[in-house]
């Protein structure tokens, strides 16, 4: 039984400013000399780049789809290892789950994987985010209240946003404290605060570091001014203790693992500002299985690091970075190389796009012949149930794994002779080629660990 005080932040809807509350929470309570443990529901990368920034520590998410509700605790409790309080933002409305979300399989109906169904796995108490720049104070309540009524989650606060004036916020405040729940906070206008966006959401924090830093800092102390943050952390402590033991990625890989004394394969992870999304516990999986996990950045290497067995490119905004990584041409070319000897190659979703030969008219890495890519005029977005359709350095033909897509991009062809996946309503996507696998697919290892273990057993036999 372990005890680790929590809260969930939720919201009635996407673009309540769950990510804005979230986000200053973590940095408010950081500054107080807390450590704090940041988690994202949901599949999304972008705003853990943020929460990193707030709290000094890794960014993790929590997705009863992609890893299993089995996991959730586990992965929350290895997250959140030594911290004083855990924060988690949830994704969406409170109770949009995994079909909210695009997906035209088997991905799970009603509320699965929603902010409400993590947040039972985890028995964490919710602070609702009422957007009330266009209600009053009585339909606000109206509102919290019918969130508090349905489903079963225990909503124990909650954080006006967007006020407009201070009798907005003193009406808002007395029709939801009628109905017995405390107004833990209240945010009036705050423009100048949010971080911008673009065509996938926010832009990411690596892409704007000094500013991104900024940013944090100022959410941090607007949360600070206008927030009780004695009464936030008097909720997460009252969190009951969670009845599970933390997740392992040495235990994940079990007999499989492959962290012998022998030889430790170097796998170079792609990084810097283009390539930011990524599951950290892809990494410890691929560290507990052998590897000495070592990070580039294509758009200032000029070289892939000495001693480099095998290559994994996450996903990112290759598209808005082009023409600088075209201008990189020596790791281009080492790229190449690289790929064209059959050495061990993982891509998803921007690693596809930079293997291609060219991305929007501006050359790529060549390594995926006759393979273009630009950006298109369609969000491409959803879970997805998928099946291995051949054999390759992280698969075998017909294994299952689950995963998602978010992207605006294409490629000309869809698919090579030998296609990475299928799943149901698509034909053949994605790319096997020599050592090379690359998709648009999105995975987090959790949920399919072998795929780490048996990509270090292709790099020490590279």
């Amino acid at each position: 039984m372990l005890t680790v005080p929590r809260l969930v932040v939720a919201a009635p809807s996407t673009g309540s400013g769950k990510t804005t509350v979230a986000t200053g929470l973590m940095a408010a309570l950081a500054s107080r000399g807390l450590r704090v443990s940041p988690h994202k529901v949901g599949p999304d990368y972008i705003d853990p780049g943020y929460h990193a920034l707030a709290t000094g520590r890794p960014g993790r998410n929590l997705d009863p789809w992609l890893t299993s509700e089995d996991l959730v605790v586990p992965l929350f409790l290895h997250g959140a290892a030594g911290a004083d309080i855990a924060v988690v933002e949830g994704v969406m409305g409170l109770y949009d789950g995994a079909a909210g979300l695009g997906s035209s399989d088997s991905a799970g109906g009603g509320d699965y994987a929603s902010t409400a169904h993590v947040a039972t796995l985890l028995d964490a108490p919710v602070v609702l985010v009422v957007d009330a720049s266009a209600a009053a104070g009585r339909s606000v309540a109206a509102l919290v209240h019918g969130f508090r009524s349905f489903g079963t989650v225990r909503v124990g606060g909650v954080i006006l946003n967007r006020l407009g004036s201070d009798g907005h916020e003193r009406m808002c405040r007395e029709a939801v404290e009628e109905l017995g729940l405390p107004v833990l906070g209240a945010l009036h206008e705050h423009a100048e605060a949010e971080a911008p966006s673009r065509h996938l959401g926010l832009i990411p924090a690596a892409e704007r570091r000094a500013e991104a830093v900024e940013g944090v800092r100022r959410l941090g102390d607007l949360v600070a001014a206008s927030c009780d943050l004695d009464a936030v952390l008097a909720l997460a402590r009252a969190a009951p203790p969670l009845n599970a033991g933390p997740w392992d990625p040495a235990e994940a890989l079990g007999e499989t693992a492959a962290a012998e004394a022998g030889e430790r394969p170097r796998i170079a992870v792609a990084g810097g500002p283009v390539f930011t999304f990524g599951y950290a516990e892809n990494e410890e999986l691929l560290t507990a299985a052998g590897a000495e996990v070592v990070r580039f950045d294509p758009l200032r290497d000029e070289d892939l690091p000495e001693g480099t067995k095998g290559v994994v490119i996450g996903g990112g905004f290759p598209e808005m970075h082009a023409a600088e990584l075209a201008a990189n041409e020596p790791l281009r070319a080492a790229m190449a190389a690289f790929g064209r000897a059959s050495r061990p190659v993982y891509a998803e979703c921007a690693g596809l796009l930079y293997l291609a030969e060219e991305l929007d008219g501006e050359p790529m890495c060549g390594v995926l012949d006759g393979v273009g890519a630009s950006m298109s005029s369609r969000l491409t977005l959803g879970y997805r149930a998928a099946v291995a359709v051949a054999d390759s350095v992280v698969t075998r033909a017909g294994e299952r794994v689950r995963g998602h897509e978010f992207h605006f991009t294409i490629t000309e062809p869809a698919h090579g002779e030998t296609a990475a996946w299928q799943w149901a309503a698509s034909g053949p996507v994605g790319f096997v080629q020599g050592g090379c696998v690359a998709s648009y697919l999105h995975l987090h290892w959790a949920g399919s660990p072998w795929i780490a273990s048996r990509f270090v057993d292709a790099c020490r036999g590279s």
